[in-house]
């Protein structure tokens, strides 16, 4: 007889799993407010590092909204059921896929062919990420006019035809990727800056290899926590 391997759930999973039930049943309402970190490290008998690493989990799933400085949410509206990050994993994972062939190609033909206002505007984008770190909306925003400037320096119609044409389905995933990112590296935004940094200098070193790589990296990140946080959300006790 074939026995299936079970694999023993972390803390923070079973953190992320209580919360979440209580939110589903109610006890805390779309739109409310979680307790502190310190309240729920207490509750849970648990050290502080693994209830934040249960609420970055249920961001990245659409569950709460994380405020620098105003604490912990329940989001308004709940995503739709519990398999619904499973569904939406699927579709995030084919854009992925399209973006990292897409733009490590990109990268590659950019370090290439980029000009120095190609490199002027680049430079800039990541002068507004840094000004951005605190603010989500106008960090995402030019996380996607950075992707995009990437494309333009591939000086090839073909290229930035195809990443303007997927520009709406960019700005549905780079939300969600970007969750994905901080929940999978347990990293700060700086890091994240420090990612787009190193795509940019093999890009000014005209070093296509090396661009294409940190480009493929920089986006398969995401691919490799799409399942885990999917199997996450449908675990049951």
């Amino acid at each position: 007889m074939t026995f299936q391997q079970i694999r023993p759930q972390k803390g923070s999973e079973i953190v992320l799993q209580q919360i979440k039930m209580q939110i589903e049943t109610g006890t805390y309402a779309p739109g409310s407010k979680l307790p502190t970190v310190v309240e729920l490290a207490a509750s849970f008998q648990v050290g502080r590092s693994t209830v934040r690493e249960a609420l970055s989990g249920l961001k990245a799933m659409g569950w709460v909204d994380i405020r620098h400085g105003g604490g912990t949410f329940v989001t308004n509206p709940l995503p739709i059921d519990s398999s619904s990050l499973f569904d939406q994993g699927q579709t995030l994972q084919e854009v992925q896929e399209v973006r990292r062939f897409i733009e490590a190609g990109c990268a590659s033909l950019a370090a290439s062919r980029r000009t120095e206002g190609n490199l002027t505007a680049l430079r800039q984008i990541l002068s507004t990420m840094e000004a951005s770190l605190e603010n989500e909306e106008e960090s995402e925003q030019a996380d996607i006019r950075f992707h995009l400037e990437i494309a333009k320096a591939s000086h090839n119609s073909l290229m930035i035809g195809m990443m303007e044409s997927l520009t709406e389905r960019l700005q549905q995933s780079m939300k969600a990727s970007r969750r994905l990112w901080f929940f999978a590296e347990r990293a700060s935004a700086e890091k994240l800056l420090q990612e787009h940094r190193d795509i940019v200098d093999a890009i000014e070193t005209k070093d296509e290899q090396l661009a294409a790589e940190k480009m493929s990296q920089h986006i398969h990140k995401v691919d490799q926590v799409i399942q885990k946080l999917a199997k996450i959300s449908t675990d049951k006790f």
